[in-house]
């Protein structure tokens, strides 16, 4: 099938959602997820063992999983979550194979390759950093008091109007294969999926920003279908947009794809599109059923068209 070079930016069921699309347009792809999960499994793993928290990467390399016989099987495995009270109670296999795959080469690099082997992969599944990463977020209240909230879970569910999110630790290192991918890309994709704690982390680690704004790549943001509650309530699609260049106001942006039911105001987002360098595409992109979530078959459609103009 072959393809452009595509890094895709994100984490959890939107980076999930666009992997599945972008499969279907090329195989020189790589996920660059974000690792500040601090709920569920991951959290369990990241406090007990100090590891990366492998959920999010764990769903990606799912997403790219090979669709024969073999890499289904593997697929499910990999997804399987144990029941019950116990100490295993709630971990996936998934997570529980990529920590100790983790902890026996020493690189989690390694890890997601050795995984994404057995799954025949399309593509490739990196972290964000080869650290641990912890969310930070003032958060305005809407009697005007002021708190932070800190974690992935906290920020994610916190209700008011997010300000000054930030990583702990606030200089954390880049993942070096995720740098060379962006620097390779002939397209960067960010988006969809929670704005807060999967797709604006992306521009907080330093090496990673400075990667993201020098590539010759074309930049494409993908809007969510609606905003999410506690993180991004009451947002507009343009207010979406305006956090990712407001924390990054060098990142030239060349394309905004939003679902055309989803926009409100046109013009007040073609407006915010075309200050930050871009064009406003907006085509069908929901399932069929009217539930919130992106239809692979659509995104990819959208996907194709953008790539090929």
């Amino acid at each position: 099938m072959s393809g452009p070079k595509v890094v895709a930016l994100g984490g959890g069921h939107g980076l999930f959602a666009s992997l599945q699309a972008l499969r279907r347009v090329t195989d020189q792809l790589t996920a660059v997820v974000t690792v500040a999960d601090d709920g569920g499994s991951s959290g369990r793993l990241r406090d007990e063992l100090d590891a990366l928290p492998p959920g999010d990467l764990r769903m990606a390399l799912a997403a790219l999983a090979g669709e024969d016989a073999w890499g289904s099987t593997w697929e499910r495995l990999l997804q399987h979550r144990f029941a019950g009270d116990g100490p295993l109670g709630g971990h996936a296999v998934g997570n529980l194979l990529l920590t100790g795959l983790t902890e026996s080469t020493g690189d989690p690099v390694t890890a997601l390759d050795l995984v994404g082997r057995v799954l025949g992969c399309t593509g490739r599944v990196l972290p964000m950093s080869p650290v641990p990463l912890q969310i930070c977020a003032t958060v305005t209240g809407a009697d005007n008091s002021v708190t932070e909230a800190v974690g992935q879970l906290a920020v994610a569910t916190a209700s008011g109007r997010m300000t000054d999110v930030r990583l702990n630790p606030v200089d954390p290192p880049a993942c070096k294969e995720a740098v060379s991918a962006v620097d390779e890309a002939d397209w960067v994709v960010f988006g969809p999926g929670s704005w807060f704690t999967s797709v604006l982390p992306h521009l907080l680690v330093p090496e990673l920003r400075d990667a993201l704004v020098r590539t010759a790549a074309r930049r494409l943001v993908v809007l969510n279908l609606v905003p999410q509650t506690g993180e991004t309530e009451g947002f507009s699609p343009e207010a979406h947009l305006d956090v990712v260049t407001g924390h990054t106001p060098d990142l030239r942006l060349d394309v905004v794809l939003a679902d055309e039911a989803a926009v409100v105001d046109t013009h007040g987002l073609m407006a915010s599109v075309e200050s930050a360098g871009g064009r406003l595409v907006l085509a069908s992109l929901a399932v069929p059923d009217g539930s919130p979530r992106h239809d692979p078959s659509r995104l990819a459609s959208a996907y194709a068209q953008i790539f090929e103009s």
